[in-house]
Order: C-alpha cells, then structure tokens, then sequence
C-alpha cells in the first residue's frame, strides 16, 4: 500500500467526487447508456465509486479487484446473454475498469478495453469528465454493437442511471 494512494483514499471526500459528477452529468451518462443500449442487446452499467474503506486499502485492493466485486454486487454478469459490461471509475485513483461478462469476454480482446478505460482516464486527468465519462459510454457501445447488435425480444435487463458509491 502506498502512501501517497492511503492519503488520496482518506481525503477525498463524497462531495468532491458529486462535484466532478453533478446530477446534470449522470441524466448524460444514462441517456448516453440508453442510446448506446438501443443499438445492441448488451447491457451497460456505469459505476463511481468514490474512495476504498479502510479494510480494502489496508488490502491492496486494486481497483480491478474492486470492480469485479461491483460487477457481482450489481449482478452484472445476471443477463439472458451473457454480454453486461461494467464501467467502474475508482475517483480517488482516478483509474477506470472496464470489465466484461463471459459472453462478451470471448468476442473482444482485452486491449480494446483497456484502449477505452485509457481514453476515459486521459479525460480525467485533463478535468473532462463529462466529456470521458460519455465517450466511454459510446465507445463500448460500438464494441458491444458490432458483436451483439440488437435481437428480437431484447429487453433492458439492468438500470441504465449510474451508481454512485
């Protein structure tokens, strides 16, 4: 555990993170995630996650680690087709996870995901994120629209608003 990450993780607070992501952004983050949803039968969860507890940082929990316990809690890996995807932000790190369902997982190769969680962090590290949270949100729709496009009797199976945790 480093230092510098324990004192980024103790002192950035709730109401830093709600001042990068206002409720104006997640109502654009949902409408990007419902648009996306509309041209393909995956499932979009979009995540942020404000800072690790105690006990987990204490861990090492890294925020990939973290994010697959999201993607269980959320029940994101619960889809008739195997092709959730979560979007997890870890504010404090300001590191992005991008974790796909087996389904999915078989069909796009890992460097594709990690070009998108990249981009998103570029954003973030130049204060856009507005702008990296929704081109996330896209980008991950194309992948999932190029290898799930939309199936008769597709339904929206998980929410589309953004948790914030």
């Amino acid at each position: 555990m480093g230092f510098h990450r324990t004192l980024r993780h103790l002192f950035v607070t709730h109401w830093q993170m709600r001042r990068h992501f206002p409720a104006a952004l997640l109502d654009e983050i949902e409408s990007a995630v419902r648009e996306a949803e509309a041209r393909h039968s995956g499932e979009i969860r979009f995540v942020v996650e404000t800072a690790l507890e105690g006990h987990a940082l204490w861990n090492g929990i890294t925020p990939r680690a973290r994010a697959w316990q999201i993607f269980g809690q959320l029940g994101v890996w619960d889809t008739a087709n195997n092709n959730g995807v979560l979007i997890y932000v870890l504010f404090a790190d300001r590191a992005v996870e991008i974790l796909a369902d087996r389904g999915i997982a078989a069909r796009v190769p890992s460097p594709e995901w990690e070009k998108i969680c990249r981009d998103i962090e570029a954003h973030y590290r130049e204060g856009r994120f507005a702008q990296g949270s929704v081109a996330g949100v896209r980008a991950v729709g194309s992948l999932l629209e190029r290898h799930f496009p939309v199936a008769g009797g597709d339904r929206d199976e998980l929410p589309n608003r953004p948790v914030l945790l």
